[in-house]
């Protein structure tokens, strides 16, 4: 381990001596209650979790690895000499968390740092030259798998591509010079500026990360910030002001205001508003928040419900010398609407009729576990929520219902039973194995379904757990037709464990662990682990299924299979699937939507697999000139409007133009959901002519 410091210590030297001109960030220690909560942690993860690994000099292996790769993904920033430095303490991690010392992540975390720094003002340096774009020249956008730089000659050759890659895109997109070096220069700056705001915690979740996901993919922990998120996420609320928030220049900038909120409601508070400062209290001081990290910002302002907070506004339209008011406002509930169960309807052609279908967007499963303890009768829960979409569908008199699932990474399994059992009543939906072994049914308990007509369910790769919980039951039920591509493939389940509450700590310091206890079972025996829900119509998918998925990662549990539970079986679906699967092969052959649709990921998956971009500018404005034209194509026949690339990132455009282009494409065409409606409208149609059949005889 001494040797490590020494190389640490003599990299930072050299740092400073090649670039005097720029400051080391700070070096950053381990506190002794992360030290305390990686040893805990440690204990329950090698005892409870549903398969326990040792933590020994394998793990110690894989969690080194897994860290270093978490800093530096696409090998940009240290060098070979770096990480072989770092692999001389590969075997040691496990006996240091049983000592209570951090120092090896926290060394390596520095080093990175550092490397950040290094390598960003190298980057801006490059700016004050320009690049000789008629050179034929290629630039690797996948290096996860590449060589790390063996030198700092080959690491400045790799940024020269990289900032060369940069410039042209920006070119591309319309750019004088002198806008590419002041655009550029403030995203390294940016980047370079966020290496002197890392805070000790951010260590330890980052080495926590990568500890926990080295027991199973779905192994998580949570520090304080990362524990207020992740229950913010199920409960859809939080007590503050009702404004959504994004750092700009430095600035604590309004995104967005909120219906009903504090800062809607007040009048006081318009998109673009810059926060400088925020108070506590009526008279409490305010603290200057500019150039402080948004996450502070954000803990700054949230707090108890009816407390009031002062924020130091400098108005959007004033200039940096511009005029401040002061405001206070006073915390409420906040209601995070946009990831609730939402509806709408379509009217979707059919044979020779006009179907309804009613659709519901679900994000996530979500549940207010703590108001449902408490028992309050109003908790938030997306079943709950689907419930009264569904009897609100019914008014509507739809034909048929699509539960759209796409990307819903999964959240509360006792709300994926209850949304079964609007659908199926009573019965099986998931089967449970413990680690030691024991099986458990876990069933819908509905006197009668909420919905019985046709139904289905849309779904894509970013479709995990509860969402293939549900699924899964459906189709296993023969209840609808599952629409889409192979779901995501997670068949663990986890709970949180209060690491503060095993040790009786009267105040919270060493955080949670979601930790697998138990691999769930399809009613039919089989599971979703690594293979996902196969659809029963198949649509097209964007998603890298290599990069993205259970299947993307090399510690995930193997597929299994037990006895199946019982559980009575439709056969309706099945029986119309061969006419619903050809009269989608007719519809999409014929829709240009859809063609093109499968021309954009026909030519993605192509760019992926080639790996390289050229930087020759005629090659580049070729394929630039080729994908405009199918942009302009497609604005002129009505899907959405022409989003060119200009070469920009998130908040380097106005706030305005951002939030514009934000809204175009929410408001683009959405062509698969359009075809999974269609194809309910089918059923509907196939199913209304099955029953017809039947009463004439």
């Amino acid at each position: 381990m001494r040797i490590h410091y020494v190389f640490l210590g003599a990299f930072l030297a050299l740092a400073q001596a090649a670039y005097a001109e720029v400051a080391s960030p700070p070096v950053l220690e381990p506190l002794k209650r992360q030290a305390q909560a990686a040893e805990l942690s440690a204990q329950f993860l090698s005892r409870y979790s549903y398969k326990p690994v040792p933590l020994d000099d394998a793990l110690s292996a894989k969690v080194m690895d897994g860290f270093i790769k978490s800093l530096d993904p696409d090998r940009m920033l240290f060098l070979q000499a770096d990480v072989d430095r770092f692999m001389a303490d590969r075997n040691e991690i496990d006996d240091a968390i049983e000592k209570q010392d951090l120092k090896i992540p926290f060394a390596i975390f520095n080093a990175y740092e550092q490397r950040v720094v290094d390598r960003m003002t190298y980057a801006r340096g490059l700016l004050k030259q320009g690049f000789d774009f008629s050179a034929q020249e290629d630039f690797s956008v996948l290096r996860d798998k590449a060589p790390w730089p063996q030198s700092d000659a080959e690491s400045n050759e790799l940024w020269r591509k990289r900032v060369k890659s940069d410039w042209l895109r920006l070119k591309l997109g319309g750019k004088t010079d002198a806008a590419i070096r002041e655009t550029l220069d403030k995203r390294y700056e940016n980047t370079l500026e966020r290496a002197y705001k890392f805070k000790s915690d951010d260590v330890f979740q980052s080495f926590m990360d990568a500890y926990s996901t080295s027991i199973d993919p779905h192994t998580d922990y949570f520090g304080a910030a990362a524990s207020a998120d992740f229950n913010v996420s199920m409960k859809l609320s939080l007590f503050g002001i009702g404004a959504v928030l994004q750092e700009r220049d430095d600035y604590t900038t309004i995104r967005e205001l909120v219906p009903g909120g504090p800062a809607q409601l007040s009048g006081k508070l318009a998109v673009g508003d810059r926060i400088t400062g925020v108070g506590q209290g009526k008279d409490g001081a305010i603290k200057e928040v500019v150039g402080t990290r948004l996450d502070e910002v954000v803990q700054m302002i949230r707090g108890k419900k009816g407390s009031v907070v002062r924020l130091d506004i400098l108005p959007a339209d004033a200039g940096a010398d511009g005029t401040h008011r002061v405001i206070s406002l006073v915390r409420d509930k906040i209601t995070l609407d946009k990831q609730a169960a939402r509806k709408t309807v379509l009217s979707v052609k059919a044979g020779d009729a006009t179907r309804k279908i009613g659709i519901i967007t679900l994000p996530v499963f979500y549940e207010d576990f703590d108001a449902k303890r408490k028992g309050d009768k109003d908790y938030k829960s997306a079943s709950r929520d689907v419930a009264k979409l569904l009897g609100e569908l019914k008014d509507e008199k739809v034909d048929s219902v699509l539960i759209d699932l796409r990307n819903n990474g999964g959240g509360s399994l006792d709300e994926a039973i209850d949304l079964t059992g609007l659908f199926i009543g009573k019965g099986p939906v998931v089967q449970q194995r413990g680690s030691d072994g024991k099986v458990e049914v876990k069933s819908a308990d509905l006197a009668a379904p909420v919905w019985t007509g046709p139904m289905g369910v849309l779904i894509n790769r970013g479709s995990a757990s509860a969402s293939e919980i549900f699924a899964a039951a459906i189709q296993d039920y023969g209840r609808g037709v599952i629409v889409g591509e192979p779901s995501f493939g997670k068949g663990t389940v986890q709970t949180v464990v209060d690491l503060d509450q095993i040790v009786h700590n009267s105040k919270p310091e060493f955080g949670e662990l979601k930790v697998t206890i138990a691999q769930f079972f399809r009613v039919n025996g089989g599971t979703t682990q690594l293979h996902g829900v196969t659809p029963d119509l198949s649509l097209p998918g964007l998603s890298d299924p290599t990069a993205f998925g259970e299947t993307s990662y090399d510690n995930a549990l193997p597929w299994a299979e037990i006895k199946p539970a019982k559980y009575p079986r439709a056969e309706t679906v099945a029986t119309l699937l061969p006419a619903l699967q050809s009269r989608h092969d007719a519809r999409v052959k014929t829709d240009p939507d859809f063609q093109r649709l499968v021309k954009d990921i026909a030519d993605l998956k192509a760019q992926r697999e080639k790996g390289v971009i050229s930087l020759n500018e005629a090659e580049r404005r070729k394929e630039a000139a080729a994908r405009e034209k199918r942009l302009k194509d497609r604005a002129e026949a009505g899907d959405g409007e022409d989003l060119g690339d200009d070469g920009l990132e998130a908040g380097e455009r106005s706030l305005s133009a951002d939030i514009a282009i934000e809204n175009a494409r929410k408001n683009a065409k959405d062509v698969l959901l359009n075809e999974a409606a269609a194809i309910l409208a089918d059923e509907a149609d196939l199913q209304q002519g099955v029953l017809k059949a039947a009463t004439k005889q």
